[in-house]
């Protein structure tokens, strides 16, 4: 089966599209952003990027960085519209099938192209936000998100909320399953970085502040817990410059046991989550969190946000985390962190569950087969 992938530059990609490595089908990449960059992990994959200028001009990035009004002008004419470039691909290539990763980036710009060509099935993967948040912000996007959902005649997504939305708004294909967005993890490889649940005394939180994400929220929870806190180490990770005021602002640089660290590799992540006895993250709209599942796996206990019921189809309220249920309220917040901390007995259980029930299905052979078999689908019913 030949496939064209359309999506952004994005380790989830990367890592869902591993997958596919010696299934035998020929697969297709179009960067929607064109960062003009190979990628090593997926050189199975013909990736078709360099298209987005006419002319990479010496002096370009220099122009774009210092003179932003010429570099604008220059692009009215020296770059090419993701529509127009798909539309010679799809020719080119003629792809049994193309995959929509994300649809503000890769979902809309092509929708009229793929209009021209029904023969071409259309699979859609939903991310994080792209429908429950975006049913939300108005009619306009409301209109555009139940026009391009009757033209897809595949979707993958990351919970079953996501489906029950699509449903509602127009989506009459087939629901290829529910996944991880990159897939499953190799937990063997993980292993070794997982302590003991006894020697834990790392409260973990994901440093996203933004129009969604509401780590402050987490930080006003515990800002004036000092003294309840004062055995545990308090660590804030990927954190933006908005987290980073917040923490200079109310002083907490200066408590011994607190650390704030930015951008850090994914690896050191997951090595934190393995020494963590708490992890914290909080939105205000969000898919499956790749980092709560992260945090199952290493196990540590959770404590998240709930949009939609997403995380409810995973975490069992006071079972095997817990739920905000109100990620604009810090004195909610710091009712579970305190709960938790409380009963360690009963977090021990939750991690107990999550490593014994949870963990085993996020295991990356286990997801792969199952992903691959939805392929599978696809490329029996082209024959048919």
């Amino acid at each position: 089966m030949k496939i064209l992938m359309v999506s952004m530059f994005s380790n989830h990609f990367f890592r869902w599209t591993e997958q596919l490595k010696d299934a035998g089908h020929e697969i297709y990449w179009i960067d929607v952003f064109d960062s003009n960059t190979k990628v090593e992990k997926i050189d199975f994959v013909h990736q078709i990027i360099g298209w987005r200028y006419k002319i990479n001009y010496p002096g370009r990035y220099f122009i774009k960085n210092k003179i932003p009004g010429l570099n604008k002008l220059i692009n009215q004419v020296n770059e090419r519209h993701l529509s127009e470039f798909f539309e010679k691909t799809l020719r080119e290539i003629k792809p049994d099938v193309v995959q929509s990763f994300v649809l503000q980036s890769a979902g809309y710009p092509i929708l009229n192209i793929m209009k021209k060509h029904p023969h071409i099935k259309w699979v859609f993967s939903a991310w994080g936000n792209d429908l429950y948040y975006r049913q939300q912000t108005g009619m306009e996007d409301l209109m555009k998100i139940k026009i391009i959902l009757s033209e897809f005649d595949y979707m993958f997504s990351d919970c079953e909320r996501d489906h029950q939305i699509a449903r509602s708004h127009g989506f009459k294909g087939e629901f290829l399953g529910a996944f991880p967005t990159g897939g499953g993890y190799e937990l063997d490889k993980y292993h070794p970085d997982i302590i003991p649940f006894e020697l834990r005394k790392n409260i973990l939180i994901k440093g996203y502040q933004s129009h969604l994400g509401r780590c402050n929220k987490i930080l006003e929870a515990i800002v004036k817990q000092k003294q309840f806190l004062s055995n545990y180490k308090i660590i804030v990770f990927g954190g933006n410059d908005s987290v980073k005021k917040f923490i200079v602002e109310n002083g907490l640089l200066s408590w011994e046991n607190f650390v704030f660290l930015e951008l850090i590799p994914h690896r050191e992540v997951l090595k934190l989550m393995g020494k963590s006895l708490l992890y914290i993250g909080n939105s205000i709209s969000d898919g499956m969190p790749n980092t709560l599942l992260e945090a199952i796996i290493m196990g540590a206990f959770p404590i998240q946000s709930n949009p939609g019921g997403a995380t409810a189809e995973l975490i069992e309220d006071g079972k095997n985390g817990l739920l905000i249920k109100n990620p604009e309220d810090p004195e909610e917040i710091f009712k579970l962190i305190q709960a938790a901390l409380n009963n360690p007995s009963k977090m021990q259980e939750g991690v107990k569950y999550n490593y014994n029930v949870i963990r085993p299905r996020l295991e990356r052979e286990f997801v792969k087969r199952q992903v691959l078999s939805k392929y599978d689908i696809i490329e029996k019913n082209l024959i048919s």
